[in-house]
């Protein structure tokens, strides 16, 4: 199975569908999500140094055989390696973990107020050395995107945030779009949170999908790259399962109007 990929603004191509790694960090649940995800085509893996389990992932790759030009690994630096010196040391650190000479998609996990620009440097430097292909951002505001016009020697190609039907984001969405920048939506599913909208139920029934199944199709209808998240083998493939079919354009309509800004994680919106 081949999944649809998006052309980023460097030339690079991001596989539309991730599987998202957060709090996986028992040795068993990873690997057996993993073979999972392999198995259902998935190629791309979404870890963090504040998952904690990038040497899991890097030791599964290895485990299995797989050819790493075929795998998208994206990590992301976290707060306490924040500075010019210490995100230089982490991405190292990041490459040892995963047991890869290179990071496809490297961000910075927040918009941490002091330290941001310089841990930026460092990426653009660890990309210019060739151990990072590809940099970008997570949960940046407009604010902070603008911020970086004024220092950045190139702009992020990624901004990953939470979105999701409840969380659409419509005006960031459209900002980064004019600006190049492909949104990645972590959280797609919100957590589980109000799984049981009528609207989604409905529409589930009518394409005989399950109600996951259309808030991802959803996304993937609105060109974001989507991160579900999950260690059981049946929802790893049913969150892939999501091109066999189209929303209509006014169930699309109705979609917009669940929009009621639903955070289910962090708000950057207070970081200045």
């Amino acid at each position: 199975m081949s999944l649809p990929s998006i052309k980023l603004s460097d030339g690079h191509e991001i596989p539309q569908v991730g599987l998202g790694l957060w709090q996986v960090k028992d040795a068993a649940a990873f690997n057996a999500a993993f073979k999972a995800a392999i198995d259902a085509g998935y190629r791309h893996f979404d870890s963090a140094q504040f998952y904690d389990n990038e040497d899991l992932l890097g030791a599964a790759v290895q485990q299995m055989g797989l050819n790493r030009e075929e795998l998208f690994i994206t990590s992301k630096v976290k707060l306490p390696n924040f500075g010019e010196k210490r995100t230089a040391s982490s991405v190292d650190e990041s490459l040892a973990k995963l047991q890869t000479s290179y990071i496809d998609l490297m961000l910075l996990h927040f918009p941490v107020t002091v330290l941001r620009r310089k841990s930026w440097r460092a990426l653009e430097d660890a990309k210019t050395a060739g151990k990072i292909r590809s940099i970008g951002v997570s949960n940046y505001t407009i604010k902070h995107l603008e911020e970086m016009k004024t220092y950045a020697r190139e702009m992020p190609v990624v901004n990953q945030v939470e979105l999701h039907v409840f969380l659409q984001q419509p005006e960031l969405l459209e900002y980064c779009r004019e600006h190049g920048i492909v949104v990645e939506a972590y959280s797609p599913l919100a957590h589980g949170k109000r799984m049981q909208d009528e609207v989604i139920t409905a529409m589930a029934e009518q394409h005989g999908k399950s109600y996951a199944q259309i808030m991802l199709r959803w996304a993937i209808e609105n060109s974001l790259v989507v991160l579900p998240k999950s260690i059981t083998p049946e929802r790893i493939q049913q969150n892939i399962d999501i091109f066999d079919f189209e929303l209509y354009p006014e169930e699309l309509q109705e979609i917009t109007k669940l929009n009621c800004n639903l955070r289910t994680c962090w708000d950057p919106n207070h970081v200045p």
